[in-house]
């Protein structure tokens, strides 16, 4: 068993005061067969009530209505999960694989991982890279999925920065350059291509001594999962070559990163903003104690200071010049 404490920062600064802001959070790790979130805490500045439900996808969402007037929004995650060691995944499977896959489809409920999603669609430029990676239905379902992720990870270079949060994949695929955001929605159009259900995953990868992931470390991150005959869902990173093991602490599933963001809302006002996030990750063999406060980075102690203040007087509302979406 792994034990992993997460905090999760994000700051939205705007360069002239905003009236109001309301948020849906998606940073709640998902409590299944191999994963307990033990517990979960969310500090938000200006301090406001904070409401829960679970999507249709049972993830957990947080949401919130900031009604005064504020020049910036500072939102803390914290939480503790517990992962256990997972069954070994095989390196094949049985000759009529396909066969078992399509009946589970045909009695299953799987459709909208099957179909294109905002950001996996089957562009022309996706079924010519479909075509130069081989991905077509052969051998069985599971040696296909594992090749597919080796060789995007080969196809792609890791560039932090090289797209936008709402490129399309066909961006990277021209420059051969991405995120893991790039990475895995480029995956899940390969394989519901080729009649894979596969859905995105949104959360965190832990990063320990002698491990050489060449996703960055202080940021969430993103892989997918397929529906595979006799295992279930089954995890891969593409952008790591890694099947999604103990490291890979799930927060949200969905057809594509448009369901699962975790921030996304709108603000009242005519301004600009700025996003800063920073993700912390610690592991332990034992459980840390639940009342345990993890130590506080340099550079986010006066962040996270603010965000456990009591806010300050608000001033009346402005009238609605602008709304303005934020992912």
């Amino acid at each position: 068993m792994n034990f992993y404490s997460i905090r999760h920062l994000t700051r939205f600064r705007y360069s002239r005061p905003v009236s109001e802001s309301i948020m849906e959070v998606r940073m709640h790790p998902r409590s299944d067969i191999n994963q307990r979130c033990l517990t979960f805490s969310l500090s938000v500045s200006p301090r406001c009530r904070v409401f829960s439900y679970r999507d249709q996808y049972g993830n957990n969402v947080q949401h919130f209505d900031i009604p005064g007037e504020h020049d910036q929004l500072v939102i803390v995650a914290e939480s503790l999960v517990e992962q256990q060691v997972q069954a070994e995944i095989p390196s094949f499977l049985a000759p009529d694989a396909w066969n078992e896959l399509d009946a589970m489809i045909a009695d299953g409920d799987y459709g909208e991982m099957l179909l294109p999603s905002t950001f996996a669609t089957p562009t022309p430029a996706l079924l010519e890279l479909a075509a130069k990676l081989g991905a077509v239905r052969r051998d069985d379902p599971l040696m296909v999925v594992q090749e597919l992720n080796r060789r995007l990870y080969e196809y792609f270079d890791y560039v932090p920065r090289s797209t936008r949060v709402d490129s399309p994949i066909d961006d990277a695929i021209a420059s051969r350059k991405g995120v893991c955001q790039d990475f895995a929605h480029t995956m899940l159009a390969l394989l519901r291509h080729v009649g894979i259900p596969a859905r995105y995953v949104s959360g965190y990868l832990y990063r320990g001594l002698g491990d050489h992931d060449r996703s960055t470390p202080d940021s969430s991150h993103a892989w997918v999962e397929v529906l595979m005959p006799q295992l279930n869902w089954v995890g891969l990173d593409p952008t790591n070559d890694l099947l999604a093991g103990s490291r890979h602490i799930r927060t949200a599933v969905g057809r594509d990163y448009a369901d699962v963001p975790p921030t996304h809302g709108i603000f009242r006002g005519k301004t600009e903003s700025e996003l800063y996030v920073a993700v912390q990750v610690e592991a332990s063999a034992e459980p840390p104690q639940l009342d345990r406060k993890l130590p506080i980075p340099e550079d986010w102690s006066v962040l996270v200071e603010r965000a456990q203040q009591p806010p300050e007087r608000t001033m009346a509302i402005l009238d609605v010049q602008q709304m303005q979406q934020q992912q």
